[in-house]
């Protein structure tokens, strides 16, 4: 038994070297917050009574733990009528999906065309809440009406951008041959 004793401690001292580590404080370890799933060229369909109401395509979209979306390379929203013709089309620069809101926020180069009226709008930040069918921004907001241009702060519009109010009115005025939007 005297024999075995020194492999013994020799291995008792092993496990202990091996054993020690410096302690980690849990506060000082970052936690991740970037994406947790990412997929290319997307499709999503929203379809109410079997009727096509809205389609979104963007090149890009990255998902996060809380669920949100990010749309970095863009994202294009397509508005269908009852009937299921398109109706409107939103364009933005870069685009998000706020899970906790239920909101669809689009930023940069916005710009919404409602095709049976003529309209076009263009800003820098806008919002679709899908749930209560409407689009608002309260940034500024440039909006052309067949051969006038309205400029202005704020603007509570349907999500068909058929029916609009410019909260602050800033200018309006005639456009020439060859301007627009």
């Amino acid at each position: 038994m005297s024999r075995g004793l020194p492999y013994y401690f020799s291995f008792l001292a092993l496990i202990a070297l091996l054993s020690c580590r410096e302690e980690a404080d849990p506060n000082d370890l970052a936690v991740y917050e970037g994406p947790i799933n990412s997929a290319q060229n997307i499709h999503i369909l929203h379809s109410d009574s079997a009727v096509l109401r809205s389609e979104i395509t963007a090149p890009k979209q990255l998902e996060f733990a809380n669920g949100n979306l990010e749309f970095p390379e863009g994202i294009t929203i397509q508005f269908f009528n009852l009937q299921g013709q398109l109706e409107t089309t939103m364009r933005a620069d870069k685009g998000f999906f706020l899970r906790d809101q239920n909101l669809y926020k689009g930023a940069g180069n916005v710009q919404v065309k409602n095709l049976p009226k003529d309209q076009h709008l263009q800003t820098e930040e806008l919002f679709w809440n899908q749930a209560e069918r409407k689009i608002y921004t309260e940034k500024f907001v440039t909006i052309q009406e067949r051969q006038t241009l309205f400029n202005g702060t704020g603007m509570e519009a349907d999500d068909s951008f058929s029916t609009y109010k410019l909260k602050q009115v800033r200018d309006s005025r005639t456009l020439l041959p060859g301007e627009g939007l």
